[in-house]
Formats: structure tokens, sequence, C-alpha cells
């Protein structure tokens, strides 16, 4: 009886407030994902009144805490030291605990990236909290300042709303690509508190010897993406792909039947399992328009579709449409733009003299 007498008290929900978001950075440079969450924090924050936290962990970290404040955050929480130059699952996840733990966030948001996922499971792990993974829709309800987080399921065919009412903080992953960059504000007020961190050894038991960085195609910064799909017909369509994707300064998207044929690599991927973007302009060739396609895409600023089939259900989701074989379609456009940017170049030289 006496143990229960001194045990200390549970917190409870209302002990929490404010909004946490992981700062994903690579190289010293804060990535899209981690911009992305904090226009969603901002968002989350302003609703219920409270602040949001931007967690900064890495070597050298003072210029990104300075960008993180640029995009609106109230406070950075930065955590840098040499041993934590490039991305560790150990000491990283100690680090985000002891900040979670003091500081007793409402609710943490982090980037649904290789890391992001590795993070955020570790962290839920260590505070004894739930974690909604790959969400594409994230609110608050205003009055109880439960988060709303909804992800894809049944195949991306609807959508579960999932709600953690007991445990905090409440936690979610957020797909990358899904949520628009914030517009830059005025960061002067916003507090940093960055510490010289000294990292436990027995944190650090793998050692590094050299990193491989491979170039993977990075399709959520490109703002136009040209895409193509089984109605290519063969893998010899990516380059008509390729060539009006040139013409357009944009990068080659793909459908996932064509990466999983070999076709093209996967980092081309757009869907449920690949990248998800929301480009000013999206060009689908030969793609049906599957719904683990459409989620990847949807939110393209304008779609254009090219499918021989007039009830395609790309067309669904499209601005424009061209019914048509685009192995016809393809070669047309490339070249009617090659004579516009002459023509441009031409006038321009005139207009120049």
């Amino acid at each position: 009886m006496a143990g229960l007498i001194n045990a200390a008290p549970v917190d409870k929900p209302e002990d929490y407030r404010n909004i946490f978001v992981y700062l994903e950075n690579r190289d010293g440079q804060l990535q899209r994902p981690a911009l992305e969450m904090i226009g969603v924090g901002k968002r989350l924050a302003q609703k219920v009144n409270e602040k949001l936290y931007c967690v900064l962990i890495g070597s050298k970290i003072s210029e990104m805490a300075d960008e993180a404040a640029s995009y609106g955050c109230d406070m950075v929480l930065g955590a840098d030291s040499p041993d934590l130059a490039d991305f560790r699952t150990m000491p990283y996840a100690k680090i985000v605990e002891d900040f979670v733990k003091k500081e007793k966030p409402n609710i943490f948001l982090i980037p649904a990236t290789r890391n992001g996922r590795d993070l955020a499971s570790r962290i839920a792990v260590s505070c004894q909290a739930g974690v909604t993974a790959d969400c594409t829709e994230i609110d608050i309800e205003e009055d109880t300042r439960i988060l709303s987080a909804n992800r894809p399921t049944y195949g991306e065919s609807m959508l579960a709303e999932i709600l953690c009412k007991r445990h905090r903080p409440q936690m979610a992953t957020a797909r990358a690509g899904i949520f628009p960059v914030p517009e830059k504000v005025d960061g002067s007020k916003c507090e940093k508190r960055i510490e010289k961190v000294k990292v436990d050894k027995s944190l650090l038991k793998k050692e590094i010897i050299e990193f491989r960085k491979k170039e993977a195609i990075d399709l959520t910064a490109a703002k136009v993406v040209v895409s193509g799909g089984m109605g290519l017909g063969s893998p010899a369509g990516f380059k008509l792909v390729g060539e009006l994707a040139e013409q357009m300064n944009g990068v080659v998207g793909a459908s996932r039947p064509t990466a999983d044929l070999g076709w093209i690599t996967r980092d081309h991927q757009v869907g449920q399992t690949g990248q998800t973007v929301r480009p000013r302009l999206y060009v689908a060739c030969g793609i049906s328009g599957k719904i683990q396609h459409i989620m990847g895409m949807k939110n393209s600023e304008n779609i254009i579709s090219i499918n021989i089939d007039p009830n395609a259900e790309i067309f669904r989701y499209s601005d424009y449409v061209i019914v048509d074989d685009v192995n016809k379609v393809l070669p047309a456009l490339i070249d009617e733009i090659k004579k516009y940017k002459k023509e441009h170049l031409k006038k321009a030289k005139v207009a120049s003299r």
C-alpha cells in the first residue's frame, strides 16, 4: 500500500501540449519532407493555439535551424555533435526520446521516409505511444486536441481515420510529397535551443567506414513529371517519355507494372509503393489509372493524360485528355515543343537587337 501511495502521478493527456515535428536533413540540408511537416505542424498548432517545436539533429546545424525558423516554427530544439553528422538510429532515437519526455508534446509528426519510419517506431515504443504510419491527411479536433490521422487502406480504396484518445504523444508519419511546402515568413521570433551534445559511445557500436550514396531520382521536388505506363507497349517507349520530359525540363516517372517488369528502375515509380508527387504539370502516358497510381499523383496542379482507351480511369482525374495511341502522340508533342522553342528563341533574338 505504501508503494501505491508514494507512486509518481501518471501523466494525463491534458498535461501534454504543443506540436513536435522532426526535421530530417542530409549533408547539411533540410529535406523537402521536413519542410512539408513544418507546414502541417504549423496548421495544427494555429488551430489549437499552441506552439510548433521543430526537432533538429546533426552536425553544425545552426544554418538549418535558421532555415527552419524562416518557415514558421516557434522553437527549434537542436542537438549538435560531429557524431551526429549522419543518421544513426540509436543515438538519434535516444536524443528525440529525451526531448519528448522533457517537453511532453501532444502531437509528434515525422516524415514517412526510410529514416523517419525507423525513428518513429523506436520513439513510439520508448514513449509507450502508438504511431499511425503513412498518413495522407492530418487534422486536429479543436475542442479535444485529438489528432485525426488518415491513411489509405484496402489497397488505397478507402481512408481509415485513426484516433489516439489515451496515450501521448499522438504520433504519425506522413507520406512525402502529399503536403505543400509552406511559404517563408519572418523567423526572427523563433527561439532556438541548440545544445552541443556528447554522444554515448555505447550507442555508436557500429563503425561507419564509408557511405556509398546512390543518386536516386527525387520526383517530389520536380515541377514537371512525365510518367509512362503499360500503354507504351515496351521498354523502348520510355525513350519517348524521357525525350518529352527533357524538352519540358521535367523528370521521368513510371507506373508500378512497368517498374515490376524492369522496363525502368524502381526509383522512377509513382504511387502507393513509390513516390508521391504534386508537380505543376503531370503527364500520364499510357497509364490506365489504378487507384494505387492515382494516390501518388492526384494532387498535381495540372494533369494531362494520353491513353487509347476512351474509358481510362485516369481521365476522371485529368484536366486535359488525349484519346489516341501514346506512341503516335508523343513524337508529335515532342516535335511541336521543339518548334515552339525554336520560334520563341528566334523572336527573343530579334527583340534583343
